[in-house]
């Protein structure tokens, strides 16, 4: 059984990834603040809609989707009701797996993870961690329930707030630079149904082909770049304008933002 704890977007993102990937609605349930929640989610899902003690208490697989800052509280009411040997994998950003194993039972095994929400297409990017009583059984777990849904990969802990602000956050960064795109089109005259067209178009084969190819981006981006020609006059003004700059700074405040969150 695995009980998601804090059904909100992110919750019910994976929530519905574990559903698509072939688990039973019999397998999961949910916990919710709001009783219109989870009457939402039971009658969308077909889940057991349950109290966060209850959950704790039944679960062999905890996954705990609540806000940074909730979490907290979250496990000052569940921890006493953590079976030994049972998993948890908390989706919270920022949240260290050490502040979690403080407040469970001595030797509970805890994964953080951060995923995205591209997991509603089954295309998300989530990173995992051990805590310090996690093993390889418990990372495969953790992976066997994400990989249906995207891409998982392993990474040290002390990554994860960085991990948190590069893809955990990057689809958000992505449909910025679209928004941004089709303003040009419009601007240049385009209708927004088409410029928003190509431009999705544009970002789905670029990203295709960033994968398949194995190319770096720069020689992929050198390719389109013709001499005294219209990209590198685009790319001129992106450098003029400290675009680069931007995203490094962006995502750098992105990280520490996570960690005011988590820090309360």
């Amino acid at each position: 059984m695995i009980a998601i704890l804090g059904a909100g977007k992110m919750g019910e993102a994976l929530l519905s990834g574990v559903l698509r990937a072939g688990r039973s609605p019999s397998e999961l349930m949910a916990t919710v603040r709001r009783e219109e929640r989870g009457a939402l989610l039971r009658e969308r899902y077909g889940i057991e809609i349950v109290s966060n003690r209850d959950a704790a208490a039944t679960a062999e697989t905890l996954i705990l989707a609540v806000k940074p800052q909730d979490m907290g509280a979250l496990l000052d009411e569940v921890g006493p009701h953590v079976p030994p040997g049972r998993l948890v994998i908390s989706a919270a950003a920022g949240i260290t797996t050490g502040f979690i194993e403080e407040r469970l039972p001595e030797g509970v095994p805890v994964v953080r993870v951060m995923s995205n929400t591209p997991v509603l297409v089954d295309q998300a990017m989530s990173v995992i961690s051990p805590g310090s009583h996690a093993g390889e059984e418990h990372l495969k777990l953790a992976e066997e329930l994400l990989a249906p849904v995207g891409k998982v990969l392993r990474i040290p802990e002390s990554l994860q707030d960085g991990a948190t602000a590069l893809s955990g956050s990057g689809p958000a960064y992505f449909y910025y630079l679209v928004e941004a795109m089709v303003d040009a089109g419009i601007l240049l005259g385009m209708p927004r149904a088409a410029a928003l067209e190509m431009v999705i178009q544009s970002a789905v084969g670029a990203a295709t082909m960033l994968r398949d190819s194995g190319e770096h981006p720069v020689m992929l981006r050198e390719a389109v770049t013709s001499p005294g020609g219209t990209t590198i006059s685009a790319i001129r003004e992106l450098e003029r304008h400290g675009v680069r700059a931007a995203v490094l700074e962006a995502i750098e405040a992105a990280r520490n933002r996570g960690r005011e969150l988590a820090g309360g």
